[in-house]
């Protein structure tokens, strides 16, 4: 039977395999340069381009899921070597019980009972000195056996603490060296849609993030939460969007939600997927002002619903923070984090 220790370093080894897994995969696609000297079309250009943006963000989702693996390692690692300080502690009490033991006579029991033999004055003094040494002799091997209790665990705090610490450093490594990649090819990304035509640009915008509409005014706000968050979302429509930003200037689309939702006081990981967990899931007619909403399997985009079938979000390179029609290609579900 496995341990939850196991079956939790593994799933995290997962999740950043997959990370990296889903950057590799993305080198062919994600090379715009070399595949749009091919398109004989505009059209070609843009479909590949559009193609290009949708996996990027998949690639951004999976960044955040092992950013949040990572941040659990190095909590992990932080609290096992509190526990391993804690444990090297309660060791170190024992050390003038130690010293004391090792300079009394009584650690020489034999030698002990002798002099008890010889200067006792009666049978009865005798027994009490007797006594009174078996005592003490009972006290020194338990407080021995408490001292290698105490450094054994002393020892296997420290040895899983520095397995964490390797575990932490690890992953860390390998998050960043997916990090380096995914900016490669977002730069590749970047540069190819540069060389696209205004009208070819706001075409992929339009095809990825969907048509930009006019943020509503004077739109009933819902009490409570949900209206602090859509009102700190929409007052960051016109904002660049960037990989793993919250904030206050650029955002990508679990940054917008969170930081919306932070206005209220309420936190939320930076990751859509982690995010779709939370709360109750709703379906598209339920929806109401303050859900989020889902898009693509697995999930990988997530925008705030305003009301009036309109949304929110931070799509992708190239497409700042608008409100668009919450109706569009990959839809899944939305949630609600409060009732």
């Amino acid at each position: 039977m496995q341990s939850p220790r196991t079956t939790a370093r593994r799933r995290t080894r997962a999740v950043l395999a997959l990370g990296a897994a889903l950057v590799a995969a993305a080198t062919g696609l994600l090379a715009p340069s070399a595949a749009l000297a091919d398109p004989t079309t505009s059209a070609q250009a843009r479909a590949l381009m559009q193609e290009a943006a949708q996996q990027l963000t998949v690639i951004d989702e999976q960044l955040h899921e092992a950013e949040l693996v990572v941040a659990g390692q190095q909590r992990t690692a932080a609290e096992a070597a509190g526990k391993a300080a804690a444990a090297q502690a309660a060791l170190d009490v024992y050390a003038p019980r130690i010293r004391a033991i090792v300079q009394s006579g009584f650690t020489a029991e034999n030698q002990s009972r002798v002099a008890a033999f010889l200067t006792s004055e009666s049978a009865d003094e005798l027994v009490r000195q007797m006594t009174t040494l078996d005592m003490i002799a009972a006290h020194t091997s338990a407080t021995i056996s408490e001292v290698a209790a105490a450094r054994a665990a002393a020892q296997q705090a420290q040895a899983d603490a520095d397995a964490a610490a390797a575990q932490a450093q690890a992953g860390l490594e390998q998050l960043q060296a997916q990090k380096a990649e995914a900016e490669k090819k977002v730069a590749a990304y970047q540069a190819d849609f540069a060389r696209l035509s205004a009208a070819e640009q706001a075409a992929v915008t339009e095809a990825v993030a969907g048509p930009t509409l006019q943020a509503p005014r004077n739109l009933p706000m819902p009490p409570g939460a949900a209206g602090a968050a859509i009102a700190a979302a929409l007052a960051q429509v016109g904002d660049r969007y960037e990989h793993a930003a919250s904030g206050p200037d650029a955002f990508d689309c679990s940054g917008l939600t969170s930081y919306a939702y932070a206005a209220a006081g309420i936190a939320l990981p930076h990751s859509s997927r982690a995010q779709s967990s939370l709360g109750t899931r709703v379906s598209r007619a339920e929806l109401q002002p303050g859900d989020l909403v889902f898009f693509y399997d697995p999930i990988s985009h997530v925008g705030l619903y305003v009301g009036n079938g309109m949304m929110v979000h931070a799509r992708t390179y190239g497409s700042p923070v608008a409100v668009t029609s919450v109706d569009q290609r990959g839809y899944r579900f939305g949630v609600r984090l409060s009732g």
